[in-house]
């Protein structure tokens, strides 16, 4: 074989774990749906399209390194990702804004996990800030009760913040208000954020599940796992900065001692057994400060652990590939 003096340039990973691309959300045929959501509702002019915008096709971007190949045998669930099924994991693509009417964005993002939702798909989402939950949970209404269970450093139950109710530092206490959402835990909290005696006070009034990260360390997660509800519908939103940030370095606000990837993977594959997860996010990368692109990845294997462990709970009906 002769090479040829030169090649097409290489081109970053368009869609996550090579997979094909859909953008009519009404022709949508999936068993799980890859959604972007960049943009969140910022509280200030300087974080409208702040560096986490460009988090879902950074981890994208990626794929090769979250996995080397479908059909390689993967130890985080033992044997190929799919299982060796004919499963339809289709990348949606990104929520775009519009500069004219930037809260359209939360608008349009609700109407497309609905879509998803109505295609009988599970949507994995990537953001943006951790205020794209606000949406995506209101697209779940009349799919209750659902249980939310958030990893993440701080507690989120603002009410607003410069007068915006929908941004990342509420999404807790909007999802505590939407008739939908029953029980929430929250893991891995620990150190300082935006909340305030008030705000702890608030989710105590709720009966918010707040377990600090170091109460899983001494514990274990398998206690964790043991208080929450078998056989209900989980929702798990992840903010980067609730791991430790030696695993998720690329975050805003790094707080040491955070949830470690082995924790947070015995999470995942512990709701899956426990009932049904309905969808996970993750949110809050920043990727121009990663380390050796380890955050991207990291967010990455723990859609891979999802994906894995709910194809061996036969979550879909996927026949053999």
């Amino acid at each position: 074989m002769v090479l040829p003096l030169t090649v097409p340039p290489s081109l970053k990973h368009q869609s996550l774990l090579w997979s094909p691309i859909c953008t009519d959300l009404d022709a949508l045929d999936a068993h799980i749906a890859i959604l972007g959501i960049p943009y969140g509702s910022a509280y200030d002019a300087a974080a409208i399209t702040n560096d986490q915008s460009k988090a879902p096709d950074a981890v994208r971007s990626v794929t090769d390194r979250i996995c080397r190949s479908l059909e390689r045998y993967d130890f985080d669930v033992g044997g190929p990702i799919y299982g060796g099924r004919a499963l339809k994991v289709v990348d949606v693509g990104n929520v775009p804004a519009d500069m004219t009417d930037l809260r359209s964005h939360s608008i349009r993002a609700e109407q497309a996990v609905s879509k998803i939702l109505a295609a009988g798909a599970m949507p994995i989402t990537i953001g943006g800030d951790h205020g794209i939950p606000i949406p995506i949970l209101r697209a779940f209404k009349g799919h209750g009760p659902i249980t939310l269970i958030q990893v993440d450093a701080h507690i989120d139950w603002r009410d607003e913040v410069n007068g915006v109710r929908d941004g990342l530092s509420s999404p807790i206490r909007r999802a505590s208000e939407m008739s939908h959402i029953g029980e929430i835990f929250q893991i891995g909290i620990r150190s300082s954020g935006s909340a305030r005696p008030e705000e702890v006070e608030a989710a105590a009034a709720y009966g918010a599940n707040i377990i600090p990260a170091f109460e899983v360390h001494d514990r274990g997660m398998d206690s964790v796992l043991e208080r929450i509800p078998e056989g209900g519908q989980y929702y798990i939103t992840i903010d980067a900065d609730g791991l430790d940030p030696t695993v998720m370095p690329a975050v805003e606000g790094p707080a040491p001692g955070g949830l470690t990837f082995h924790q947070v993977r015995k999470l995942i594959h512990g709701l899956v057994r426990k009932g049904r997860v309905v969808g996970m996010d993750i949110v809050e990368i920043t990727p121009s400060i990663d380390v050796n692109m380890i955050t991207c990845i990291t967010a990455g294997r723990l859609i891979v652990n999802l994906i894995g462990a709910a194809v061996r709970a036969n979550y879909f009906d996927a026949p053999p590939a």
